[in-house]
């Protein structure tokens, strides 16, 4: 008699629960929206237009609705990683140069700072004389 085995994936953390018809809760809910968005598209664009055309603007409509529930990368969903993309391409400043805030010269800046503000406190009270 052969024995059956069933494997279980090591790291348990990249497991999702699944809620129904085997999808998670995203990929249901991904995939309603896309139904509520796509039918009444397609008989709309049916009225106006034939067929081939009604079920391809249903597709161009329903396809990244779908691609939002599949798509992972790295462990992160679609919109996460769109928006680190639109971060580092246009948002952040493309020279981030190298910048250190030595210890040193932040004394310095200090002394200069307590120099200059007991010449503002001299020169108030030599006025007030």
């Amino acid at each position: 008699m052969a024995a059956s085995y069933i494997s279980v994936p090591r790291d348990l953390t990249k497991v999702k629960s699944k809620v129904f018809l085997n999808l998670t809760k995203r990929q249901l809910i991904c995939f309603t929206v896309a139904a509520l968005i796509g039918v009444p598209s397609f008989f709309l664009i049916k009225s106006v237009a034939a067929v081939n055309v009604a079920v391809m603007g249903m597709m161009v409509l329903m396809m990244p609705i779908f691609f939002f529930a599949i798509y992972e990368k790295n462990g992160r969903p679609l919109e996460v990683y769109l928006g680190h993309f639109i971060q580092a391409v246009f948002i952040r400043p493309k020279k981030r140069p190298y910048k250190t805030d030595n210890y040193y010269a932040a004394l310095e800046r200090c002394a200069a700072t307590q120099k200059e503000v007991e010449k503002i406190v001299r020169a108030s009270m030599e006025e007030k004389r």
